[in-house]
């Protein structure tokens, strides 16, 4: 499997999401000032945070809301010396990693305006983080690699709006499941590069039903989006591994909030990257977006 899943409703919600979407502003372009190399980054003193963050859509990147609390959160972090993205848009087992050279990004997502499609994030390739992640998931896990494949938007549309300049290396690894135990065991062995410098990112939305989203910005979110995602802040500040593993059986709304689950388990992986510490939890982004999806984003350190 590719992708996450993609049916004719997403497809069609997609393009009314579009239809009711406020007039747009340019687009960002990532046009790069001075590239930095993988070999010659700007390091991180200490331990990298580790986060998820609700991606969006293209169209986040007209919300100037948005991409300034998205870029204020990136600032009040520590710069990266390179940046693992795990999305909600690529789902494929084996794990396998994306290109470690710079090439065309993935533009999945259909019937938007063609400025959504020159939108271009010419990052450095991240060839020696995808080496240090093969050594850190051992020789028992096998690792496949996609050499072709660019960044899809649950990665670069976050990171337009956080690093624009377009100058850390950006390495994508997929999701090779959508059971949340697993992806909680690969984030704790991911957990060793945050003390590399390495931002490890899981890239979803913790609500995300298409079928359900509301014109306009100022709607208010149906109860069962407001309670599924209490359930999560309420797990996420305690820590709660059980709740959030079996979030399927235990959380309120969970049907409504997740018609699918490719957009809600990159959490579990970047939770499990924090699970053997004891760390203050943040969330740097809240409220709704398009009455039912939560922009929850969450900080660990």
């Amino acid at each position: 499997m590719n992708s996450a899943p993609r049916s004719m409703n997403r497809r069609t919600a997609l393009e009314i999401l579009l239809a009711a979407s406020l007039p747009a502003a340019a687009c960002r372009s990532s046009a790069p000032r001075e590239t930095m190399t993988e070999s010659n980054p700007l390091p991180a003193k200490g331990r990298m945070p580790v986060v998820f963050l609700a991606h969006g859509s293209p169209l986040l990147l007209d919300d100037a809301g948005w991409v300034a609390e998205l870029g204020a959160w990136a600032r009040a972090m520590p710069r990266p010396s390179a940046i693992l993205m795990i999305s909600a848009h690529w789902v494929d087992a084996p794990i396998t990693l994306s290109a470690t050279d710079p090439v065309p990004l993935v533009y999945d997502f259909y019937n938007f305006p063609e400025r959504f499609y020159r939108v271009t994030y010419p990052a450095p390739g991240a060839p020696a983080l995808a080496q240090r992640v093969r050594e850190l998931l051992g020789g028992a896990r096998p690792v496949a690699m996609a050499p072709k494949r660019g960044l899809d938007h649950g990665a670069y549309i976050p990171l337009v709006c956080m690093y624009p300049e377009a100058d850390i290396p950006v390495l994508q690894m997929s999701l090779p499941t959508l059971d949340p135990a697993p992806l909680l065991a690969l984030g704790q062995k991911l957990a060793p590069l945050r003390d590399e410098g390495v931002l490890i990112v899981g890239s979803g939305f913790l609500t995300h039903n298409l079928r359900d989203f509301r014109r306009g910005p100022m709607q208010t979110p149906p109860a069962w989006a407001t309670e599924f995602d209490a359930y999560c802040e309420g797990a996420l500040l305690r820590r709660d591994v059980d709740a959030l593993v079996e979030y399927k059986s235990r959380a309120p709304g969970v049907h409504e909030a997740l018609p699918t689950h490719e957009h809600f388990v990159p959490v579990l992986a970047a939770m499990g990257a924090s699970i053997d510490l004891s760390e203050p939890v943040q969330f740097p982004i809240t409220g709704f977006t398009y009455g039912s999806f939560t922009r929850r984003s969450v900080q660990y350190g």
